[in-house]
């Protein structure tokens, strides 16, 4: 049994290592465009981009290791099938049940990983990203420089024409909204960072709005402030249960279900990778590839949809759907037959 086992999973790593780099690598591109798109908020260097897309590999896992998990197993069993080598192994006595026992520690293992990766390391890795992309867009806002065009603080785009010591002179800042243009001009500014805002304090300036008429405000001094995102702090395993366990949140409970479901994936799956991968191939045709994709694709479906609408109650309803389903199938379809 061990030997068989081995020789099992050493098929199952034969497919399983193709198909999930080539997903890795295309999530990895559809991520590092989202990164190179922040170039125009804020500035990094190679260094930066390289710890920016460290921070997305949890992610980056999680939405590509439990596909390819359920289609590297599905696909392992055909690839037995069509050879005839799960025929001589159920003629041995050892069907369909017996053979998912020797892979079933494999499956657990990988739900367990999947599990720590979407709990755990990914709202690590997402707080610690907004908290670098925080400290640069205050480091880009705290140093405004001279005679630069495009550059911005809070909503508004600022051009300075001097800057000496921190005191700048002859500021124009601009913000266009849907009914009006609005325009400010000051003869000096200066910046205060505080914990959670920047505050750029004006003096000596006007406020001009433009829309159907042109209304103009003189000011001796104005404040306009920029709020800092606060990040909570999930830096040990009893912080990261409190930021699971609230959620007063919709979007904190839609993304733990999702993250539950999305991990149970090749475990619920299990029946159905029986049935996708147990054919007689001088009967039937090989369709493991187009079935494991579609359902792949249909239980991501239920999976979002629900998350979103019926929040934690989702887990138990898709997890008993899909198993009764799937054992629906394999009875019926491959039980009566191995």
């Amino acid at each position: 049994m061990k030997l068989l086992q081995k020789y099992i999973l050493k098929n199952y790593s034969q497919v399983f290592f193709p198909i999930f780099l080539t997903l890795f690598a295309i999530t990895s591109i559809v991520f590092l465009v989202k990164i190179a798109s922040l170039t125009s908020v804020i500035q990094i260097d190679f260094l930066e981009l390289l710890l920016l897309y460290s921070f997305t590999v949890p992610t980056i896992l999680y939405y590509t290791l439990p596909i390819t998990i359920f289609i590297s197993l599905s696909l392992t069993l055909s690839k037995l099938s069509s050879e005839y080598e799960l025929i001589v192994i159920t003629s041995f006595g050892l069907n369909p049940i017996k053979v998912v026992k020797l892979i079933l520690p494999n499956i657990l293992l990988s739900t367990i990983l999947l599990l720590t990766i979407s709990l755990g390391l990914m709202p690590k890795a997402e707080y610690l990203k907004d908290i670098f992309i925080n400290e640069k867009k205050r480091d880009a806002q705290f140093n405004i420089k001279a005679s630069e065009y495009g550059q911005e603080f809070a909503d508004w785009l600022i051009y300075v024409e001097k800057e000496d010591k921190g005191i700048y002179e002859n500021i124009v800042l601009y913000q266009k909204s849907i009914d009006k243009d609005t325009f400010i001009t000051a003869k000096k500014a200066r910046m205060e960072n505080e914990e959670l805002s920047l505050s750029l304090i004006l003096e000596e300036g006007k406020v001009i709005n433009i829309n159907e008429d042109i209304n103009q405000i003189d000011f001796k001094m104005m404040t306009i402030n920029n709020t800092i995102k606060d990040i909570s702090n999930i830096n040990t395993l009893t912080d990261l249960w409190k930021y699971w366990s609230d959620l007063s949140q919709k979007s904190r409970e839609a993304d733990l279900s999702s993250s539950i479901l999305n991990s149970l994936l090749p475990l619920l799956s299990i029946f159905f990778i029986l049935y996708i991968g147990y054919f007689n191939p001088r009967y039937q045709k090989d369709h493991s590839v187009s079935i494991s994709l579609f359902l792949a694709v249909i239980f991501m479906i239920l999976n979002n949809k629900l998350s979103k609408s019926i929040g934690i109650n989702s887990v138990v309803i898709i997890s008993s759907i899909w198993l009764v389903i799937s054992y629906i199938f394999y009875k019926y379809k491959t039980k009566i037959y191995y």
